[in-house]
């Protein structure tokens, strides 16, 4: 907002200064999700600390997918679990219990064949029956050896590309939790620094759209000087000199520092106007104060004077 100078210009002296007037820059606090306005925590003229709380819209559903994420991570990290570690102890137990009796089998076919081969060879038994001995020896040699490696399998984790999958679902389980929380998260806005609040612009029970501000905030560094200097004179002003501000109920004068120059020359603008200066070209000049100074309300109207600040 811009408050009209009126600058006399009554006589030919110059002016004492320039006209111009303090403007602010806003930080306009909003969500990026739309959603219902459920608390706002602040009102118009609060000063607010960096971290303070602003406004928290619901968050039902965010709330709802969060948990979701939640429950895909553990089952993601159960399931990569259960792969590394192999099979279960009493499954390994069952196998092995096999394994014991596979080789007392062995054992005892072992046996009969040397009766057998002996009893062949005293003529006691046809060499039809030493065949089956041994065909009976090798079988059980065969099941010990088909249940060694089932036990040396089992004590073995998943294969490494199986394994490699569920390390991947894991990692796109916890991101995807971290997109819900980041939802969650931006439900409930605070101050990014410490600033008046200069408007809010929604009531409880009213929707936000997504991005829409909800509350108007003004830092103290947020606040700058404006004002225009003729043509003529544009070229004794530089960037990052220093200059003073006069305004009506200030006490003193107040230091300032000049930040920019525009590089373009403009008509004398409505805000800043007489009847001698209202069709003369001039340059805008922005200039900060040097200290935080709560006097300098935007849409105040100053005069600044260029030169030595009034103080050090």
């Amino acid at each position: 907002m811009a408050v009209v100078l009126l600058i006399s210009g009554c006589s030919d002296a110059p002016p004492p200064g320039y006209g111009g007037y303090v403007e602010g820059e806003y930080l306009r606090i909003g969500s990026p999700l739309g959603g219902t306005l459920v608390k706002l925590d602040v009102r118009r003229g609060d000063t607010v600390a960096a971290g303070a709380p602003l406004f928290t819209l619901e968050g039902e559903q965010e709330r709802a997918a969060r948990a979701e994420a939640e429950a895909r991570v553990a089952r993601a990290k159960s399931a990569l679990a259960n792969l590394e570690k192999g099979r279960r102890p009493a499954e390994v137990e069952t196998v092995r219990a096999q394994l014991a009796q596979a080789q007392a089998a062995a054992r005892a076919s072992e046996s009969d064949l040397a009766r057998t081969r002996k009893l062949v060879a005293d003529r006691f038994l046809s060499p039809q029956q030493l065949d089956n001995a041994l065909a009976r020896r090798d079988s059980d040699r065969s099941r010990v050896a088909e249940l060694s490696a089932q036990v040396n399998v089992a004590n073995l984790p998943a294969r490494s590309d199986e394994i490699a999958a569920a390390q991947a679902e894991v990692k796109a389980a916890a991101d995807a939790l971290a997109q819900a929380q980041w939802r969650v998260d931006q439900k409930a806005q605070s101050a990014p620094t410490a600033a008046v609040v200069s408007d809010t612009l929604y009531e409880p029970g009213e929707f936000v759209s997504a991005g829409a501000p909800v509350v108007s905030l003004l830092p103290p560094g947020n606040v700058k000087v404006r004002f225009y200097v003729p043509e003529a004179a544009v070229a004794t002003v530089t960037t990052g000199a220093t200059a003073t501000v006069r305004c009506d109920g200030c006490d003193a004068p107040i230091d300032v520092r000049i930040d920019f120059i525009a590089p373009q020359a403009e008509f004398t603008p409505p805000v800043i106007y007489s009847r001698e200066n209202r069709a003369k070209l001039v340059f805008l000049v922005e200039a900060r104060p040097l200290r935080a100074n709560d006097r300098l309300k935007p849409g105040l109207p100053v005069e600044v004077a260029l030169g030595t600040p009034a103080t050090r």
